[in-house]
């Protein structure tokens, strides 16, 4: 059976030769080139700004939604309303303050990693320096 089935792959790869050409390259600078981090080699000093812009974004946005959910809790306890309105408020008050406590700690959770990326890539492009320099 074995020499059945090897015969009829082989004859599979000979009608599609163009599918050994699909299949992904392993090379070094293949893989550097589909990475979506950033490449050692091609690293341009950037602002703090540029560095720390996304995780900036996210804690204003969750402290701003941390503050609406505060007020809209705040509200729902201290106003003299119907009942229907004061459970919905009593649920979306809290839901407010849970979506933006997470973003707020997602943001401040955020930092430290970059500047542990940051510190990592300052090592690396310094060994690839010294052994270029070694190199030569």
């Amino acid at each position: 059976m074995t020499m059945e089935t090897l015969p009829k792959t082989l004859e599979a790869d000979e009608k599609f030769p163009e599918s050994k050409d699909l299949l992904p390259s392993q090379t070094a600078s293949s893989l550097c080139i589909s990475s979506r981090s950033e490449s050692v080699w091609t690293t341009t000093p950037r602002s703090n700004w540029e560095i720390y812009r996304k995780p900036i974004i996210i804690m204003s946005t969750g402290g701003t939604i941390l503050l609406f959910g505060l007020v809209i809790t705040f509200l729902a306890y201290t106003l003299n309303l119907g009942d229907k309105s004061r459970s919905i408020i009593k649920m979306i008050g809290p839901a407010f303050l849970s979506l933006g406590l997470m973003m707020l700690v997602c943001g401040l959770v955020w930092v430290p990693i970059i500047k542990k990326k940051q510190k990592q890539r300052q090592k690396s492009s310094f060994f690839q320096s010294l052994k270029s320099f070694l190199n030569c």
